[in-house]
């Protein structure tokens, strides 16, 4: 009848399909990929998780927004091993790591960087930033003023930064850890995930 001649038409329209995926080189390439960065994304998990323990979803997240060349906004109380999660990362990766804790009195130029005269050489210096490091733990973002967080989202978007008319390209790996704490709202000048939709933001929950 006519649902068995669907039937038909559907089971030979699926065999020529995964008889078509099965042979198309350029999808055997990215299922080879694709494969090669889920092993990779396991093997980075594994080795953290050796020093974090009962994290692995956020760990997953982490290397994943990596990368994609996102950045993460963690949201949860202090305590959850944030700083030893994104130093044990880069500590797996061989790559620098600097944790950036933001206070009320932060400058942009103490995330950035900035020109310093030196006097036997009678010429400004360039003096970067922390914000050149591979990894980055931006402790508690929502507590410094919207300068500062403005600076940081800028590097972080463009992945370069402008020191007094000089630019300067950020190296790779690149990734923010951005993490604000819920409970201390009293000091804040902004909520970060406010800003996150065209930053790159991924936000992860932690767990005690």
């Amino acid at each position: 009848g006519l649902v068995g001649s669907e039937m038909c038409i559907r089971d030979s329209t699926m065999t020529v399909e995964s008889s078509h995926h099965s042979t198309n080189p350029e999808i055997q390439s990215l299922n080879e990929q694709s494969k090669k960065y889920s092993e990779q994304i396991m093997q980075i998990v594994d080795e953290v998780q050796k020093v974090i323990v009962g994290q692995e979803q956020v760990i997953k997240k982490l290397v994943i927004a990596m990368m994609a060349d996102g950045h993460v906004l963690l949201e949860g109380v202090p305590g959850l091993a944030k700083t030893k999660m994104v130093d044990t990362l880069s500590k797996t990766l061989s790559s620098n790591f600097c944790r950036i804790q933001f206070t009320p009195d932060l400058l942009p130029a103490d995330i950035i960087g900035t020109k310093i005269y030196d006097n036997k050489e009678e010429k400004f210096t360039t003096e970067k930033g922390p914000i050149f490091s591979n990894l980055i733990l931006a402790d508690e973002i929502n507590r410094a003023p919207p300068k500062v967080q403005s600076a940081l989202l800028e590097a972080m978007q463009e992945r370069q930064v402008s020191i007094h008319g000089d630019t300067y390209e950020i190296e790779k790996p690149f990734l923010v850890l951005a993490t604000q704490n819920p409970i201390a709202v009293s000091y804040t000048h902004l909520r970060a995930h406010e800003t996150r939709e065209d930053r790159g933001w991924r936000v992860v929950g932690g767990k005690k």
